[in-house]
């Protein structure tokens, strides 16, 4: 083979290399954003149990530097922080209100609980409980100075929106999660199950076993099947008087 048939061929390789290159990394990207599309649609199965499906809206609507319409006015909005610290969020956001006196435009702040009742070591324990893990709510008027007091507080990742345009919630979504912060009587926290079968752990039927008929989440008792007898017998108990089998 002569020189210039040699010298010929080397670009050919090396565009050759580059187009494999650009292919790896389109394929990186697809990837990356397909993760990204996954983790927001599990972070948001909590909202839509709720019935509350704004994280999917988009808006158009910007000012002179893309944050917010003008006149949108006061309204609640979502922001994204990393899991586990949303009280975190909660604590330094509201400090930066009071040291940026910025009490005019952002109002409230609240990572969204509800109370339940767990068992631990035999005794109801009451524990506060996230709605929506990963999430924060603020009350807010959206400027360029709010918007930028909120984004840039620690932990926080962004506002729930179209890119940097936060999407208010409507009254009514907000009324289905105010609704929950409301409720006064603490729900029992429990993994048992319909047809499980257990032990009894406590009470006059202690050690037996049964299956469990019927589940009162609202005021913490099972119906459980128990044979005495010979004769399959229905017995209420408390969610601490049993135990997985």
């Amino acid at each position: 083979m002569t020189e210039e048939e040699t010298t010929s061929e080397k670009p050919q390789e090396e565009h050759s290399q580059e187009e494999i290159s650009q292919g790896e990394e389109t394929n990186q990207s697809e990837e990356n954003t397909q993760t990204e599309e996954s983790n927001e649609s599990e972070k948001s199965s909590s909202f839509m149990e709720l019935g509350v499906d704004f994280l999917d809206k988009k808006t158009a609507l910007k000012t002179s530097t893309g944050k917010q319409a003008k006149g949108t006015g006061r309204n609640w909005y979502v922001i994204h922080t990393y899991s586990g610290y949303e009280d975190a969020v909660e604590k330094a956001l509201r400090q930066r209100i009071e040291s940026l006196t910025m009490h005019d435009f952002i109002f409230d702040v609240i990572v969204p609980k509800e109370s339940t009742i767990t068992i631990k070591k035999g005794e109801h324990v009451t524990e506060k409980k996230r709605l929506f893990p990963g999430y924060v709510l603020v009350e807010m008027i959206v400027t360029d100075e709010s918007w930028y007091v909120v984004r840039n507080t620690p932990n926080v990742t962004g506002f729930v929106g179209s890119g940097t345009i936060p999407v208010p919630i409507r009254p009514e979504e907000f009324d289905v999660i105010q609704k929950h912060l409301k409720k006064e009587e603490p729900k029992f926290k429990i993994d048992f199950t319909v047809g499980e079968p257990i032990i009894i752990a406590d009470g006059p039927f202690k050690n037996y076993e049964g299956l469990i008929d019927s589940i009162d989440e609202k005021k913490g008792k099972l119906k459980v099947l128990v044979t005495i007898f010979g004769r399959e017998t229905p017995v209420e108990l408390d969610f601490v008087q049993v135990k997985k089998k």
